[in-house]
């Protein structure tokens, strides 16, 4: 794999999203990169160990290691930065993106997505208390409403609660989350990871490929 890294991606929404405007093709005017699904298949044979088997857990501590078949690519490319760079703290993801350059980052992005989710139009009847600005940006249905933003709904709610929870003690360093969950109590995190959670329809594992050893 390819080692350059280009410039630092910081976890903020806003510097994220100038960083990866080139891959929506509106960065200073400049052509998009082009991504390329199957190479990126290719790259991704390693994190299909953890995030191409359904149920797979995290050890130490030990939390579900999230869907992103249904994701946009904007968003696991910006994620996948952010474990580059260290803005995001997990010593195994940023081992195996350490080594990855920008056309990796973009080529593995857009095979996990896969078919990104798309809103549903139909909301449900009533959002609890909790989650409601949640869905300003990731959206009533938990489908985002910006491809830098995740998609929610069907995530393992374990894996939400462990994710804002990281905005709150600063395992995640991005000052916009980090402001939204510093006032969320532990069981607000329950109440938001529940809501998400199970919306449908929703983010997916990716499958794993069949080996000779796995058939």
């Amino acid at each position: 794999m390819g080692r350059g890294r280009g410039s630092v991606v910081r976890a903020s929404v806003a510097i994220a999203t100038l960083a990866l405007g080139a891959f929506a093709g509106t960065a200073q005017g400049q052509q998009a990169p082009a991504a390329d699904a199957k190479r990126g298949k290719a790259l991704a044979y390693t994190c299909l160990g953890c995030h191409g088997i359904d149920g797979y857990k995290n050890a130490y501590p030990m939390y579900s290691v999230p869907k992103l078949e249904g994701q946009h690519p904007e968003y696991l490319a910006a994620a996948l930065h952010g474990y580059r760079d260290g803005d995001r703290a997990h010593l195994t993801m940023h081992s195996q993106a350490s080594t990855l350059s920008d056309q990796d980052i973009l080529d593995i992005a857009t095979y996990f997505a896969g078919k990104p989710l798309a809103p549903s139009g139909k909301p449900p009847a009533s959002v609890p208390a909790a989650a409601s600005l949640c869905s300003s940006c990731h959206g009533a249905d938990g489908i985002a409403i910006a491809p830098i933003y995740p998609s929610l709904a069907g995530q393992h709610q374990d894996y939400l609660v462990r994710a804002i929870d990281e905005y709150r003690k600063g395992g995640r360093k991005n000052p916009i989350m980090k402001g939204f969950a510093a006032n969320l109590k532990d069981e607000d995190l329950k109440v938001i990871a529940k809501y998400f959670g199970t919306l449908t329809p929703g983010v997916k594992t990716e499958s794993r490929p069949y080996t000779i050893l796995g058939r």
